[in-house]
């Protein structure tokens, strides 16, 4: 398969998981690489009216996951860990999440994300490794 085929694939996996219905994301996915950003809304604001954390957390995770698959053709690889470091609040505008793989073995992969405002400016920062599972990357899994 050509690489481009599987990025375009992972892309449709993600955007077809029921949790992105509330999130609406973007994703573009590439060599070791992930981009996804989202609309910070009113309805992710915690109670001090700023985006919570759950929000920095999926974006961190998402993006270094989807670098860490975009390495993996045959199947879904997990989250072992994940470290995030929440640098600045944001109340509304875009977060964009760049993930990218500083180490890949065959049964290890790390990868690191930062995520910015609609300014380029800092909101977090995450770090996460992953391993490939015995889940197949199918149709039914929304790899089409």
């Amino acid at each position: 398969m050509e690489n481009e085929e599987h990025y375009r694939k992972l892309e449709r996996m993600y955007l077809s998981a029921p949790v992105n219905e509330f999130f609406r994301p973007t994703i573009r996915v590439g060599d070791g690489c992930a981009e996804i950003s989202i609309q910070a809304r009113k309805e992710f604001h915690h109670a001090a009216h700023a985006v919570h954390g759950v929000a920095y957390f999926k974006l961190i995770d998402d993006a270094a996951f989807f670098a860490a698959n975009s390495l993996v053709g045959d199947v879904f690889v997990l989250t072992v860990s994940l470290n995030a470091y929440l640098t600045r609040p944001i109340v509304e505008g875009e977060m964009k999440a760049t993930g990218r793989v500083v180490h890949f073995s065959k049964r290890l992969i790390l990868a690191e994300t930062e995520l910015v405002d609609g300014e380029g400016k800092q909101l977090a920062r995450g770090s996460g490794s992953f391993m490939p599972s015995k889940i197949a990357l199918t149709p039914e899994i929304g790899y089409r």
